[in-house]
């Protein structure tokens, strides 16, 4: 079978790394690809977007499955786009990627079914969202509604930064629109973890949990990002507490959306805040996340276009999915000035070959003069699984020391948090 692997990003080449993996797949194509996944797929320069030329390749080649990897083509409806073809294609149809196309569209579905989240109000007039921020005060939570690029959250824990923050959402409009609405949350204390799910309809089959770093800098310091780093698994972590965003989030929102007329086919990816009244919705995203997929698909043991092939079959069912023991440590190598602007094209030196333990992602790369240069604000997710998390994390950081690229920047504590909370609980 020939597969179509649609985006560009770290998430996309740890799915073409996976899905390689399987004895069922003859071929890989990925669109638009970068350097680091045409070492291992055959990239195709089209656009996400375009699903008329997407749709004639898949057609041309026979592509059995197409698998989509951001948000923007789920949004703009590639999956309802490509069924009207008659084409498999993995992932949620328009109206069920409005999970994560709308926050208040979220929110209010977690009201309705008594979903646990945190209280909220949303807002289309600036005046009123300001008025309601001053009244609660912070710390608040202040969020665009559309697609930021994983950057219209701010956790405001001043005045100041709560205002500045509605400012740049609905009055400069930083987020091309996005903003225009707002969602504005109370601060939810806890600590976050990340649950992504393959879904159909109202079968729910878990993946092990990971933790995601948002902020560009060591111990959760400055803006955030689209992830810095991430691990696999969450050791402090009680099961218990896994088991409960199963029962109490990930399965009520499957269901929820079969009784809306949305039922979700696709990758439904929960954001919690574990609070000391457990588990509560911090976001939905409608897909693998970015950079927890990097860690997560080296733990699957099962073939991944089985899963997916049954999913868009409607036989999820029936499917058993495996994990390996062990862990994985994902660290973030990214350009300086990211998340704000940055420059392109330098020079990346020191890139090693893939190993069984250690796999470089590219994340933002491009092919220069049979250089590989930066191409993007996350430049590369090096990944390196192990043992327990003290070996992961070892590796992960010996690879990274040994790539460079002018002005590179990432975080020294990926991981440190439950490193910190196992010597901890070992006393």
């Amino acid at each position: 079978m020939k597969v179509l692997v649609i985006g560009g990003g770290g998430r996309e080449h740890a799915l073409v790394w996976k899905l390689a993996q399987s004895p069922k797949v003859s071929h890989v194509y990925c669109a638009p690809g970068n350097a680091g996944i045409a070492q291992m797929a055959e990239c195709v320069p089209l656009d996400v977007n375009d699903f008329a030329a997407l749709a004639e390749f898949a057609k041309r080649e026979h592509i059995g499955l197409t698998v989509v990897g951001p948000e923007d083509p789920l949004l703009n409806g590639i999956v309802d786009f490509f069924e009207e073809q008659g084409l498999a294609i993995f992932g949620p149809k328009k109206e069920a990627a409005l999970l994560e196309g709308s926050k208040t569209f979220a929110k209010d579905i977690m009201e309705k079914y008594h979903i646990p989240t945190g209280a909220y109000r949303s807002f289309t007039e600036y005046d009123e969202a300001l008025a309601y921020v001053r009244e609660q005060g912070a710390p608040i939570v202040i969020k665009a509604d559309g697609l930021a690029a994983g950057k219209g959250v701010t956790v405001a824990f001043t005045m100041e930064e709560a205002e500045e923050a509605l400012r740049s959402m609905m009055v400069d409009d930083v987020f091309s629109g996005a903003g225009s609405r707002v969602v504005i949350e109370e601060y939810l204390v806890g600590e976050e973890m990340t649950l992504l799910s393959f879904v159909d309809g109202e079968t729910v089959i878990p993946m092990v949990p990971s933790q995601d770093h948002k902020p560009v800098f060591n111990d959760d310091k400055g803006p955030n990002t689209g992830g810095m780093g991430t691990y696999s698994p969450v050791p402090h972590m009680d099961d218990s507490v896994v088991q409960q965003a199963i029962d109490t989030i990930v399965l009520p929102t499957a269901r929820a959306m079969v009784a809306e007329g949305r039922p979700f086919r696709g990758i439904l990816y929960t954001g919690l805040m574990i609070t000391e009244k457990g588990p509560k919705v911090i976001e939905y995203n409608a897909r693998f996340g970015d950079p927890e997929t990097q860690v997560v698909l080296p733990r699957l043991a099962s073939d991944l276009a089985d899963i997916f092939l049954a999913a868009v079959e409607g036989r999820l069912s029936e499917c058993q999915v495996e994990w390996k023991d062990g862990a994985a440590v994902c660290v973030v190598m990214s350009s300086e000035g990211y998340p704000g602007s940055y420059p392109k094209g330098r020079e990346i030196a020191g890139l090693l070959a893939n190993t069984d333990d250690v796999v470089v992602f590219h994340a933002g790369t491009a092919e220069q003069d049979g250089h590989i240069v930066t191409n993007g604000g996350r430049v590369l997710g090096v990944t390196a699984m192990g043992y327990d998390l003290y070996e992961a994390q070892r590796r992960a950081y010996e690879t990274v020391r040994h790539i460079s690229f002018e002005g590179a920047h990432y975080r020294t504590d990926i991981g440190a948090k439950a490193l910190r909370k196992a010597e901890h609980n070992k006393r």
